[in-house]
C-alpha cells in the first residue's frame, strides 16, 4: 500500500490536473452542452449546428457566454479527478495483494470506476448548477428566451428563474426540487463515466507499459528521456480518444436533458427521455453535440493527464528526497546513554 503521504498527494495532484483541463476546455463544453440542450430550451425547431452556436453565443452573450458557469463546472472536476487519481493510487495496489487474479489492467479499471464512482457525489450537483448557467448565459439572453417563449414546457411558469452565482443556483435547486434536483441525471451520469473512467485509466497505463516495452526493445542503449508531463499528454490523449466519447454521447445528451429541464418536467425519468428523444428526434438526437463532446474529451484527458506527470515529477521526487535525508540524518544520531 502506498503511503498516506503519497495517496494524499496523488488526490492534490488529481484535483489540480482536472481542474486544469475542465477550465482550459471549458468553452467547449458550454458548446456541446447547449447543442444538447436546444430541444428543451429553444424548441425542436430551427435548431443550430456546432459553428452556428459558436456565432449565437458569442453574438449574444460575448466571451462570458463560454464561461458561465465555470466555477461548480471546475468544482466538480476538481473532485472528481481528485478521488479518481487519488483512488486509483490507494486502491490499486490492495486490489492485486487481496485478489491476484484481478492483477494489471484489471485492478486499473476496478480502481479508476471506484474513483469516478465516489467523485460522482460532488460531481453531479456541480454539473447541474453548471450546466443550468450554461444554457442560461447572461441575464439579458436568458430574459429573452423566457419572454419570447422559446422554453419548451407545458405551462406558462417558467423552468426556473436566472441564476446569479452558484450558491443563489444551489439553494433555488435545493429549495425548489429539493435533493433529487440537484442529482438530476445521476443514474445516467453513473452509466456513462463509470466504464469510460475504468477504460480510460486502463488504456493509459496500458500505452505506458507499451511504451517503456518500445523503448527497452527498440532504443536499449539510448539516454534519451521522455519527459513525464509530455507523454502524459500524448498518452492521456490517446486514451481517452474519441471512440469511447462518441460511443457515450447519448447518454451524455440524455443526462444534460435530464439535468436542464428543472422542475417542468418533460423527461419522466432516463427511459422514458431516450425513448422519447429517440421517437422525436431519432438517431441525429441521441449524437446531438458528439463533436464538440470529442473535441471536448480528447484535449481534457490528455491536459489533465500531462498536469498530473507533471505534478508527479516535479513535487513527488522533491518530497521523497527531502523524506529520504531525514530518516538518514536520524540514523546517524548518536544514542544518548
Amino acid at each position: 500500500m502506498p503511503t498516506s503521504s503519497a495517496m494524499w498527494r496523488e488526490f492534490v495532484w488529481g484535483g489540480l490536473a482536472g481542474s486544469f483541463g475542465e477550465g482550459m476546455m471549458y468553452p467547449v463544453d458550454t458548446l456541446k452542452t447547449r447543442v444538447q440542450s436546444q430541444a428543451i430550451i429553444t424548441g425542436s425547431k430551427g435548431q443550430k449546428n456546432v459553428l452556428q452556436m459558436v456565432r449565437s453565443v458569442w453574438a449574444v452573450d460575448g466571451l462570458n457566454g463560454f464561461y458561465r458557469g465555470v466555477t461548480p463546472g471546475v468544482l466538480g472536476s476538481l473532485a472528481t479527478a481528485a478521488t479518481y487519481f487519488g483512488v486509483i493510487e490507494s486502491t490499486k495496489k490492495w486490489i492485486e495483494e487481496v485478489n491476484p487474479n484481478l492483477s494489471g489492467h484489471w485492478s486499473h479499471f476496478i480502481a479508476g470506476a471506484i474513483g469516478d464512482t465516489l467523485g460522482s457525489i460532488v460531481y453531479v450537483p456541480c454539473e447541474v448548477i453548471k450546466q443550468r448557467m450554461q444554457v442560461q448565459g447572461t441575464g439579458k439572453s436568458w430574459s429573452s428566451v423566457v419572454l419570447k417563449g422559446n422554453v419548451s414546457q407545458k405551462t406558462v411558469t417558467p423552468m426556473y428563474g436566472y441564476y446569479t452565482g452558484m450558491f443563489q443556483a444551489g439553494h433555488s435547486i435545493w429549495k425548489q426540487e429539493g435533493l433529487k434536483g440537484l442529482f438530476a441525471g445521476y443514474w445516467p451520469t453513473i452509466v456513462r463515466d463509470v466504464p469510460f473512467a475504468g477504460l480510460m485509466v486502463t488504456f493509459y497505463e496500458a500505452l505506458k507499459d507499451v511504451t517503456k516495452y518500445g523503448k527497452e526493445t527498440f532504443l536499449p542503449d539510448s539516454d534519451m528521456q521522455t519527459n513525464g508531463s509530455f507523454e502524459g499528454l500524448i498518452l492521456g490523449g490517446l486514451s481517452g480518444a474519441g471512440f469511447s466519447a462518441y460511443l457515450t454521447t447519448p447518454l451524455d445528451v440524455i443526462k444534460t436533458r435530464l439535468q436542464v429541464q428543472g422542475s417542468t418536467i418533460r423527461y419522466d425519468g432516463w427511459l422514458d427521455a431516450f425513448q422519447s428523444i429517440w421517437k422525436t428526434e431519432g438517431l441525429n438526437g441521441m449524437f446531438k453535440g458528439s463533436v464538440p463532446r470529442i473535441l471536448w474529451y480528447v484535449p481534457a484527458s490528455a491536459l489533465t493527464f500531462m498536469a498530473v506527470e507533471f505534478l508527479r515529477d516535479q513535487f513527488n521526487e522533491k518530497s521523497d528526497e527531502i523524506t529520504t535525508l531525514s530518516i538518514d540524518t536520524k540514523s546517524k544520531l548518536p544514542k544518548v546513554a
